[in-house]
């Protein structure tokens, strides 16, 4: 159902919110929905972690047609749940206010933010009359859940803390995970390509285990979905809090001071194997959750697009390099609290 403004009877400009963890497949997915818009005015809000914007040059310079640079709005002042009046507010009015307003928001979290928070900014006076959250969808690694990596298993959790010094401490990953497909509408079980039938049976499993609602579960692979299923559902999520449990009670602020990120050169390689193979190293170094960056390959025109997470290296290439624009490479990483960085660096130096 279109929500309309009380006041003015015109529709409210729907907004798409997409949570997911790190590397989930959260840019896959709106460059997927930017290429197949089908006519649609989309525009993007993306949410860095940390003053990177690697998701924002992802996504402007994709060569997607129809996206403009004023298209991709990117918000790297921290996390946008804790950033609202700031900078996510202000964003959208910016939006909204455009001479040919965008018809329909996707906004991408970044893989440490709590949705609800973001939803119930859509209540701010500013803008509740203006736009509405159309759906929340919560991308899911499946290869990663099907390993155990954030699974919610308290007795398993005391068992590692027991056995590890390194884990006294509670590790927020798995209430994060958790609060992203409980706030949401829809869930895409994503890399499913990457995994047999009974893993997804354990990533259904697991992922019902914590939801006290029936939520519909998409299996994709690269983030290719119908965006029937995804744009449109007429949620209406700000109206519907109550339904959307968290750990992290209203008005309750939660820290991120357990992760760190950095941004690193990244030198031209002879082949994207020889980069995956450092990037592989990379990925062992101790405290490292996620690696994301692109780099120049000798004698290619195109740009090589890298993702780690775990043990998981993938690379593709995008788009050709520009010609007024400088090959220079780049790689987000982003770990826990102190991670050790000059391991990274000995590892992507070769």
């Amino acid at each position: 159902m279109t929500e309309l403004n009380p006041t003015t009877g015109m529709a409210k400009t729907p907004c798409t919110i997409i949570t997911g963890f790190l590397g989930a497949g959260k840019t896959t997915l709106v460059r997927h929905l930017l290429e197949n818009a089908g006519g649609r005015r989309l525009a993007v809000l993306v949410n860095e972690f940390g003053d990177l914007g690697f998701d924002g040059d992802f996504l402007e310079g994709c060569g997607i047609a129809g996206c403009t640079r004023e298209d991709v709005v990117e918000l790297p002042n921290g996390c946008i749940c804790c950033t609202v009046a700031d900078d996510f507010v202000p964003a959208l009015e910016k939006l909204l206010a455009r001479p040919n307003p965008p018809s329909h928001i996707l906004i991408e979290t970044s893989g440490l933010a709590l949705p609800k928070p973001l939803v119930q900014a859509f209540n701010w006076p500013a803008i509740r009359a203006r736009v509405t959250v159309d759906g929340v969808i919560a991308v899911v690694d499946g290869p990663a859940v099907a390993e155990g990596q954030f699974a919610d298993d308290p007795e398993a959790l005391a068992a590692q803390r027991a056995q590890d010094a390194s884990l006294d401490h509670d590790n927020p990953l798995e209430e994060v995970f958790e609060d992203q497909i409980l706030c949401a509408d829809l869930i895409l079980l994503n890399k499913s390509d990457l995994m047999d039938e009974a893993g997804k049976a354990r990533v259904r499993q697991e992922i019902a285990a914590h939801l006290p609602k029936a939520i519909k579960i998409v299996e994709t692979a690269h983030g290719s979905v119908d965006p029937a299923l995804i744009i449109g559902l007429g949620a209406a999520a700000e109206s519907d809090l109550a339904a959307r449990p968290s750990h992290h009670g209203e008005g309750e602020e939660h820290d991120h001071d357990d992760f760190d990120s950095v941004a690193l050169p990244l030198a031209s390689v002879t082949s994207p194997e020889v980069l995956a193979e450092r990037l592989a190293r990379a990925a062992e170094a101790e405290g490292v959750l996620r690696l994301k960056g692109f780099a120049s390959v000798t004698g290619k025109p195109m740009r090589l697009v890298v993702q780690g997470v775990g043990q998981r290296v993938s690379h593709h290439f995008d788009r050709a390099w520009a010609a007024d624009e400088a090959r220079e490479g780049r790689l987000v990483v982003i770990g826990l609290k102190g991670f050790d960085r000059a391991a990274v660096e000995a590892a992507l130096a070769g």
